[in-house]
């Protein structure tokens, strides 16, 4: 397969009129037009941006289906659908509910990415744990019948039923036992504080046992207040920790988005989805983590109010990055895609287009529309 006349967004540079050749799922050859080989699979890019495929570390579900329903058909249906988005690959992310509910979902999670998850779909890269070790005064949309403290001994019932594929666990650091960030760490899973009610000392000092992301930063957290600092303002202080922004215009200001952008750094933002089963149907009422939802638009709450995830796009959330911060292509890249490959240590076959890489790409306008999406070297969406 050859991509043809497209500006190619590289990590280093921009190849105004250029060409990536992939072969057998992996980029083969990237360079000027004049030194394009043959090939009897042309894409042609027309002109538009050709970037490394969007990756989601946060999605609860899509299309009428949740990691929670524990079924081989719900994954097959997210797996599907998100590359009309862009998306290539991301982390099926779990609910607070019951010990036997999450170990069941990781159980065909696991089952799902090792025997159906192919090319041609967007890609399992592990699972992102969240809940139930969260604090029950921020909640937020999920379940607070079934939150629990944080304990190595529950964490290892999760950590055993995925066949150790949890990559990121949001949790409440101040209500886990001692020593459970260094834990995580041993195990090479990313702590990642969220729904949580830690201050912000409280969240500097596990930054030394290896705290390094913030779940949906400035959501369900102790906000910046100028006499009693909580993560928002460490989240803001500290570059060692990577900012989630759910930037669907709903969960955050378009003012927050920016001032977030400039103040950590474009290194250490990475834009979600977080987005619910509602993603992609009409208006109504749905479930999520056993709770109704109902959906208006763009916007999803349960019966209290609280926000009950999004139904953004992949696609939908790097455009209003765009709009709200004014970031050119290049940065737009690096939220999506290359910052989160990074802090997922798969940077070195996702995340950029680069020789040797998985042909994992997105063709997209000026306006961030969805022309083309390639999963591992096989087309999942074309306009």
């Amino acid at each position: 397969m050859l991509i043809i006349n497209g500006r190619i967004y590289l990590e280093d540079r921009i190849i105004e009129n250029g060409f990536v050749s992939l072969k057998d799922g992996i980029i083969e050859g990237v360079g000027m037009m004049e030194n394009a080989p043959e090939d009897s699979e042309i894409i042609d890019a027309k002109g538009q941006n050709v970037l490394p495929g969007f990756i989601d570390q946060h999605i609860h579900g899509a299309n009428g289906a949740d990691h929670m329903d524990a079924t081989q058909e719900a994954l097959r249906d997210i797996a599907t659908f998100i590359p009309k988005e862009g998306t290539t690959s991301y982390l099926p992310t779990t609910m607070t509910q019951s010990i036997p509910a999450v170990s069941e979902a990781l159980e065909e999670i696991v089952k799902y990415k090792e025997t159906s998850n192919g090319p041609g779909q967007a890609e399992m890269l592990g699972v992102h744990l969240e809940g139930p070790f969260i604090s029950a005064k921020h909640v937020g949309a999920q379940n607070p019948e079934f939150v629990l403290k944080p304990t190595k001994h529950d964490f290892d019932i999760f950590w055993e039923k995925s066949k150790h594929t949890i990559k990121l666990i949001t949790y409440a650091p101040e209500e886990a036992e001692e020593g459970f960030t260094d834990y995580l760490r041993t195990k090479g899973v990313i702590p990642s504080a969220g729904h949580t009610d830690a201050g912000y000392q409280q969240i500097v000092d596990e930054i030394a046992h290896g705290l390094s992301n913030l779940t949906h930063f400035h959501n369900a957290m102790k906000p910046h207040h100028h006499r009693e600092p909580g993560a928002v303002t460490a989240g803001f202080l500290y570059p060692q920790l990577k900012a989630e922004l759910i930037v669907d215009g709903i969960h955050l200001h378009p003012a927050v988005v920016k001032a977030t952008y400039q103040i950590k750094g474009v290194d250490n933002v990475i834009v979600i989805t977080d987005a619910m089963r509602a993603k992609g149907l009409p208006d109504g009422k749905y479930d999520l983590g056993g709770q109704e939802v109902e959906k208006i638009g763009k916007e999803c709450r349960i019966s209290n109010g609280a926000l009950a995830g999004s139904v953004a796009e992949m696609d939908f959330v790097v455009r209003n990055f765009k709009d709200f911060t004014g970031a050119p292509m290049e940065d737009l890249v690096k939220v999506s895609s290359e910052n989160v490959a990074k802090h997922l240590n798969v940077f070195g076959r996702k995340g950029s287009i680069a020789v040797g890489k998985d042909a994992d790409i997105v063709i997209v306008t000026d306006n961030i529309d969805v022309q083309t999406t390639i999963c591992r070297g096989v087309v999942a969406y074309q306009i």
